[in-house]
C-alpha cells in the first residue's frame, strides 16, 4: 500500500476529487495548508502599502491505496491539477506499513 500526498492550487480541488472518485478511489483527506516552494510568495497592496505574502494557500490531498492503483492516481492528479504555471504543486508517494480500521479492527487493504 502507498500514501499519496499532493499539494495543489485550491481552485483545482474539485477537478482532482471528481477524477479520483471516477476511478474508484473511495477515501480522500483534504487539508487547507500554506507554504511556498520556488514560487516564494508574492506581493500585494493593502491600503496603498505593499507587503509580501510568504505563505501561499494550498490544498493538501491525502490518499492511501493499493500499489496497483498508484500510477493511475498520480497521473490523474497531475492531469487534473496542472495549469502549466508556477505553483502547480507537488506529489509525494510513500509506503504504508500498516492500516487498522478503528471501528472493526480490520487491517491491511481490507481497512481501506
Amino acid at each position: 500500500m502507498k500514501k499519496i500526498e499532493a499539494i495543489i492550487k485550491p481552485f483545482k480541488l474539485d477537478d482532482v476529487k471528481e477524477k479520483l472518485t471516477e476511478v474508484g478511489i473511495r477515501g480522500i483527506t483534504i487539508s487547507e495548508v500554506k507554504g511556498f516552494g520556488r514560487q516564494k510568495g508574492h506581493t500585494e497592496l493593502y491600503r496603498g502599502a505593499e507587503y509580501v505574502i510568504d505563505f501561499i494557500p494550498k490544498i493538501k490531498i491525502e490518499v492511501v491505496l493499493p500499489d496497483e492503483m498508484v500510477d493511475d492516481a498520480v497521473n490523474i492528479i497531475m492531469e487534473s491539477a496542472k495549469t502549466g504555471r508556477i505553483g502547480d504543486g507537488k506529489i509525494f508517494v510513500t509506503s504504508i506499513d500498516q492500516i487498522v480500521r478503528i471501528r472493526t479492527g480490520e487491517t491491511g487493504e481490507e481497512a481501506l
